[in-house]
């Protein structure tokens, strides 16, 4: 049943990356997209952990006056003030293994799904809907990879925000221990919901805006092919494109951001999740939704255009076409 919904090749016919031969979308094609999601969210993700530490203790800022003064240069400050500069690395364990499941789950079943969804409909309206599929795609790619996610990033936030910095554990597996024994599997699970909808909206955004960029660059900007350009100016086009894409992501997903972060340093046993959103919107207000949104730009920003990089420079050393090869018509 499977297989046939697949079929050898995607319900979106995609013309080939120089040197690259039509990709056979068997579970060995599937099995290299979810490696090169690892790498391309693992990565990354503990590249930028810094930038990363100093919006989540942003977002952590109780006190309005305070949140008011405060930007990612005191930040900064106050954090190298404190710890010099072994804050840095707050966190980098769970961040890369969290990351690395999730981008394992947020490529591979992308691709997957990507397949299954257009099987299902047919390539000729897989092509007329293709902005709908890459968007159911990715939200059930991401509801996936953010229950493998959901534990490390608890985990990770924890380190980062303690007040004062470095008052929790700082050893992973301790601090796992400690959050375990504290708040059982709750603990690990009480913020999925924010995090759905930090991160579906997110990666339907990140997928969706890279796939009709990278198809604009090439039929409006180059009008040309991917398989007409050298595999150089396909990988610096897919940069551009998963950076702008980023920027959008961060936006969209930041007001959930914030409130996964601050669900996550809530210590409130027994409260309901809509009880803790109620309470948390009442000490931080709508504006403090948006803290420590600039560093999330820069960071996601740069992340997303380096991860769609990290993975299409793999797929294309395995042989497969880059992401968004040009879409055609049946």
């Amino acid at each position: 049943m499977l297989s046939s919904l697949l079929g050898q090749k995607s319900a979106l016919c995609a013309g080939a990356a120089p040197g690259a031969k039509p990709d056979v979308h068997d579970l060995s094609y599937y099995g290299k997209c979810c490696l090169g999601g690892i790498l391309a969210c693992g990565l990354t993700h503990t590249a930028v952990c810094p930038i990363d530490i100093v919006k989540c203790r942003l977002q952590s800022i109780k006190d309005p006056i305070e949140k008011k003064k405060s930007g990612i240069g005191s930040m900064a400050k106050q954090l190298i003030a404190q710890k010099g500069y072994s804050w840095m690395s707050l966190g980098y364990l769970p961040t890369f293994i969290g990351y690395s499941l999730q981008g394992m789950g947020k490529f591979g079943f992308y691709e997957l799904f990507k397949d299954v969804y257009g099987g299902m409909i047919g390539p000729e309206k897989a092509y007329e809907y293709r902005t709908l599929l890459y968007a159911s795609a990715s939200a059930s790619a991401e509801f996936i990879a953010d229950t493998m996610l959901c534990p490390l990033e608890a985990v990770k936030v924890k380190i980062q925000t303690a007040d004062p910095l470095g008052s929790y554990p700082s050893n992973f597996f301790v601090a796992w221990n400690t959050l375990k024994q504290a708040e059982g599997f709750n603990g690990f699970y009480k913020g999925i919901n924010a995090l759905w909808g930090r991160q579906i909206p997110y990666t339907i955004m990140k997928f969706v805006a890279f796939e009709k960029i990278v198809e604009f660059i090439f039929t409006k900007i180059l009008k040309k092919e991917r398989s007409e350009v050298s595999r150089s100016v396909n990988l610096s086009m897919t940069f551009v494109a998963g950076y702008l894409a980023g920027i959008l992501c961060a936006v969209v997903s930041h007001p959930a951001d914030t409130m996964f972060t601050k669900l996550t340093k809530l210590d409130d046993k027994g409260s309901t999740f809509s009880a803790n959103l109620k309470k948390i919107y009442g000490e931080i207000g709508f504006m403090g939704l948006w803290s420590g949104l600039i560093p999330r730009i820069i960071m996601v920003g740069t992340l997303t255009g380096l991860q769609w990089w990290i993975y299409d420079s793999f797929k294309t050393a395995m042989g497969l076409q880059p992401t968004g090869s040009n879409l055609k018509k049946h």
